[in-house]
């Protein structure tokens, strides 16, 4: 079970809290202060687990998401970043959605064997992998483990399409093989960015990119060849939806191709996560960000149905919507994204038959 701590702002990291009353929990624990509360806690350490899956690939039949596959080289992400959705997944582990999630990950290092693998077997048919669906690939422990490079490595020997979605400079480190892999029209990757404030920044996404290194990433990628796009998500009412035209109109400078956004979601515990760092962070507005919230998810927090959950509802949803598809004509962003090729899509090391 994980240690309770103090609620108060930890250096580097997003989540106030680390709640141990998760969904799966018959039992939680809460931390006592005491007069050692108001002294300035140590830097939280990030350790690493190794996990060994059985599968690599995971599946979902979602009518909302545009893809039927995807990759998670990590488990948790170090970036912190308080609103992703992923949190509540690590309560399967019996830790926390709160700090643990960004503190205590699970690293994958036999990823690129067991996709292999997956690859190989008789009757697979290819399509887009999603990398960056749950946790960001290149989150800080990528440079150390390599295993999303590893990844691509063995999407680029079968020829066999993916997409990247990420908030991370490292994702250029990879140009080698990814220029190579979008000549061949396999990949295509995604640049989330949610404010150009690098103050929101910092304190939203403590261990991500700074608003500048992804602007920076998009114009390496896309002098680079490889189709780009910017990911405006989540936009946050009252927060950073002024932002919207301000992000697209730098990433379009910046070379990007195509954009998309989702609001703000806050599933199961999320929401208590988010209301407590709101409350700490931005107090002065925290009732109102919360109010326009349940404005464009039906009058809670967190709308979960399909059709609703990644769009939002209502008429300030309306607006955004329209503000955003306005930007994305006037600056060439509302292009459909050219399809992945899957003829290319070949065992690399399965010797060819002769014709005669």
């Amino acid at each position: 079970m994980a240690q309770p701590l103090p609620d108060r702002l930890h250096h580097g990291r997003g989540a106030v809290s680390n709640p141990t009353s998760a969904r799966m929990r018959t039992l939680a624990r809460e931390a006592e202060p005491d007069r050692w509360d108001e002294e300035e806690p140590p830097p939280l350490a990030t350790s690493v687990t190794v996990e060994q899956p059985r599968t690599i690939i995971s599946r979902n039949s979602s009518p909302d998401i545009p893809f039927d596959r995807s990759i998670n080289a990590y488990r948790g992400c170090e970036h912190g970043c308080i609103y992703c959705f992923a949190r509540p997944t690590h309560a399967y582990h019996d830790l926390s959605p709160g700090l643990d999630f960004e503190t205590r990950l699970f690293a994958k290092p036999d990823a690129a064997r067991l996709l292999a693998a997956e690859l190989g077997r008789r009757g697979y048919t290819p399509a887009p992998i999603a990398m960056g669906t749950n946790t960001d690939p290149y989150q800080p422990i990528e440079r150390q483990w390599r295993i999303t490079r590893q990844l691509l490595e063995v999407l680029a020997a079968w020829g066999h399409p993916a997409t990247i979605t990420t908030k991370s400079h490292l994702v250029t480190r990879d140009i080698d093989i990814l220029a190579p892999m979008a000549a061949r029209r396999l990949v295509s990757v995604n640049i989330s960015i949610t404010t150009l404030d690098p103050r929101l920044a910092r304190a939203m996404e403590p261990r991500a990119a700074t608003p500048r290194r992804r602007l920076d990433a998009i114009r390496a990628l896309s002098d680079a060849g490889i189709p780009t796009s910017v990911f405006v998500s989540p936009i946050i009412p009252a927060l950073n939806d002024h932002e919207i035209e301000r992000i697209l109109s730098a990433a379009a400078e910046a070379g990007a191709r195509g954009a998309a956004s989702i609001p703000l979601r806050l599933p199961h515990e999320v929401r208590g996560l988010f209301e407590d760092w709101l409350a700490k962070t931005y107090p002065d507005r925290a009732r109102h960000v919360m109010t326009l919230q349940h404005d464009i998810r039906g009058g809670r927090a967190n709308d979960p149905r399909f059709g609703e959950r990644m769009r939002g509802s209502g008429p300030y949803a309306e607006a955004i919507r329209a503000r955003f598809s306005a930007a994305c004509r006037r600056l060439g962003l509302d292009r459909a994204p050219a399809p992945l090729a899957l003829d290319q899509f070949h065992c690399p090391d399965c010797p060819q038959l002769e014709l005669f």
